[in-house]
C-alpha cells in the first residue's frame, strides 16, 4: 500500500516550494513558528527588534528591561563617582562603596524623576549629566511602556491542540485521522475555519520533492467554539491517506499542517493560530475520550486536562 495519487496545486505548498523534508524537520513548529533559519543579515540586524520585544517571552522581555535598567544605573552611576561625589550635596558615603551606592540610588532617583531630594548636584558637570539621564530615563520609560501597551494589546489566539493525531474508528466500520482542539481563553471565537495540510516526499526523475495537499474534513467551518473541536479527516476512497501505512508515512517524512482562522469577539479582530503534526505522532487504532461532563446543576463542565487523553481501540 502507499499514498495516493493526488492533483497538485501549487498554492497549498505553504510556501516552502518542492523542498524536501530532510531528518525529520517539520515546516511547521508545534508553536506554530516556521522552522527556517535565516542567515546573511547584518551582523546587528534592527529589522526584528520591535516584533521581537512583542513576540518574546514573558520572562525573557522583564529580563531584558531590568538588566537594561540597571546597566543604565551603573552606567550613570560610574559617570557621577568618577565626576567627584563632592558634586553632589547629601552625599554622605564615608567609603567607596558608599559613594558608589550614593550614586546609584541618586541615578535610580534621576532617570525615573522621582527626585527624592535627598541628594542633589551641584555644579555645571554634575547638573548637565543628571539632565541627560533624566531625558534618557524618559524616552525609556516611554519606550518600555509603549511595549508593555503592546504586548497586552496585541490580538493572539490561544488554541491548545492534542499531543498526539488519532486514526480512530469513524461511522460504519470506517476509519478518520483525527485530533482536537479548544479555546484556552474564556473569550469567545466565532466565525472559525480550520485547514490542514498533508505533505510528504516524493521522489521525481530521481530527486527527492515534497508534495502538498489540503485533506477534506468533516467539517472545516464552525460559527462557535464552546467547547472543543475534533477535527476529522475521513480515510474514504478520496482520501490520498486511504492506503497508507506508518512504515510508508514514516519513509516519505510525512506531515500535516494546522492553519487555524477566528475572529476574536473581544479584539473586534481575526486572529490566527497554527500548528504541526508529523508521522511520528500519529497513532493508530486509539480514540479521543470525551473532555466534557455534566455538573449536578446539568451545567456542562469542559475539563481542559484531557485534550490529549485517548485510549485504545481494537
Amino acid at each position: 500500500m502507499a499514498i495516493r495519487e493526488q492533483k497538485v496545486n501549487p498554492e497549498n505548498d505553504l510556501g516552502f516550494g518542492p523542498q524536501p523534508v530532510i531528518k525529520s524537520q517539520p515546516l511547521i513548529n508545534k508553536d506554530g513558528s516556521v522552522n527556517v533559519k535565516r542567515k546573511g543579515l547584518a551582523l546587528f540586524n534592527t529589522a526584528d527588534n520591535y516584533h521581537n520585544l512583542i513576540k518574546m517571552s514573558w520572562g525573557k522581555f522583564w529580563f531584558i528591561v531590568l538588566t537594561g535598567y540597571l546597566i543604565a544605573n551603573l552606567f550613570f552611576a560610574t559617570i557621577y563617582v568618577s565626576i567627584g561625589m563632592d558634586s553632589f550635596q547629601g552625599a554622605d558615603g564615608a567609603t567607596p562603596l558608599g559613594h558608589f551606592l550614593d550614586a546609584f540610588f541618586f541615578s535610580a532617583q534621576t532617570i525615573s524623576t522621582v527626585g527624592y531630594g535627598h541628594i542633589n548636584p551641584k555644579g555645571v558637570t554634575a547638573n548637565g549629566v543628571a539632565a541627560i539621564e533624566s531625558m534618557v530615563g524618559l524616552l525609556a520609560f516611554a519606550l518600555a511602556t509603549g511595549l508593555l501597551y503592546g504586548r497586552f494589546s496585541k490580538p493572539s489566539a490561544k488554541i491548545v491542540y492534542s499531543d498526539k493525531i488519532l486514526v480512530s474508528p469513524y461511522r460504519d466500520g470506517d476509519k478518520g485521522l483525527m485530533f482536537r482542539l479548544s479555546n484556552l481563553r474564556r473569550n469567545v471565537l466565532i466565525d472559525l475555519g480550520v485547514e490542514v495540510i498533508f505533505s510528504y516526499n516524493e521522489i521525481v526523475n530521481g530527486k527527492a520533492t515534497r508534495k502538498f495537499f489540503p485533506l477534506e474534513l468533516e467539517r472545516k467551518e464552525v460559527s462557535l467554539l464552546t467547547l472543543n473541536w475534533t477535527i476529522v479527516h475521513p480515510l474514504d476512497e478520496n482520501s490520498p491517506l486511504a492506503d497508507a501505512t506508518p512504515e510508508e508515512l514514516e519513509r516519505t517524512q510525512a506531515s500535516f499542517s494546522v492553519l487555524l482562522k477566528a475572529f476574536d469577539d473581544t479584539f473586534s479582530q481575526t486572529v490566527h493560530s497554527r500548528t504541526s503534526y508529523t508521522y511520528a505522532d500519529m497513532v493508530w487504532g486509539a480514540k479521543f475520550i470525551p473532555m466534557f461532563d455534566r455538573e449536578e446543576s446539568g451545567r456542562i463542565e469542559l475539563d481542559m486536562s484531557k485534550i490529549s487523553v485517548f485510549k485504545m481501540v481494537d
